[in-house]
């Protein structure tokens, strides 16, 4: 629709989770409207989360070192693993202030449709933590969906030999939700009412 730079830019910009044609259109004006100090920080704050966020050797959460903070810190309990798909599940969870455990992010879930196997996953990483014996309970906090319903079915198949207890969110999360727009109070009783597999 338009010449060069500006149709590859809003090419770009849509490529993004959630941006649309129109929305990737206005963010184009946007940034080109805007004055050049604050395209180039952005431009620089780009870059800079690319060369130096990684993921928590541990558990796969996103960080800045080579442990996360929740990894880190000594007052969280090995005894209770929460298994997340995403990064931005943690978010959502610790908005709770409930959960004093610790996380294991998967990297997304089991989609035979779009290829995704468990083994494009971070099942054996999980299964690694869980042979220290520390733990004696699994939560699985996927997503309530499809994808997220074949992984918790899958997990609780492999853990089922293990002596450890395995969980899930209890209702209140709607079916074909994503956990990082669930509100407070609903994730929180989610986490409550929370059953055996």
């Amino acid at each position: 629709m338009y010449e060069g730079i500006v149709q590859d830019l809003i090419d770009e910009l849509g490529k993004l989770p959630g941006i649309g044609p129109k929305s990737a259109q206005r963010i184009a004006f946007h940034l080109l409207d805007a004055d050049d100090a604050s395209v180039r920080r952005l431009a620089e704050v780009l870059v800079t989360v690319k060369d130096t966020v990684r993921f928590c050797e541990i558990c796969g959460n996103v960080s800045a070192t080579e442990r996360c903070r929740i990894c880190s810190d000594p007052r969280r309990t090995e005894e209770v693993i929460c298994v997340v798909e995403e990064s931005k599940d943690i978010v959502a969870i610790e908005r709770i202030r409930e959960f004093k455990g610790r996380y294991h992010v998967l990297g997304g879930a089991i989609d035979p449709i779009g290829g995704i196997g468990p083994s494009d996953l971070r099942i054996t990483e999980l299964m690694k933590r869980l042979g220290s014996a520390k733990t004696q309970e699994v939560i699985l906090a996927l997503d309530p969906n499809i994808e997220g319903e074949a992984t918790s079915s899958y997990l609780s198949r492999l853990l089922a030999p293990m002596e450890i207890t395995v969980t899930r969110l209890a209702s209140g999360l709607p079916v074909g939700g994503d956990l990082d727009y669930a509100d407070e109070m609903t994730l929180g009783r989610a986490f409550t009412g929370r059953r055996a597999v």
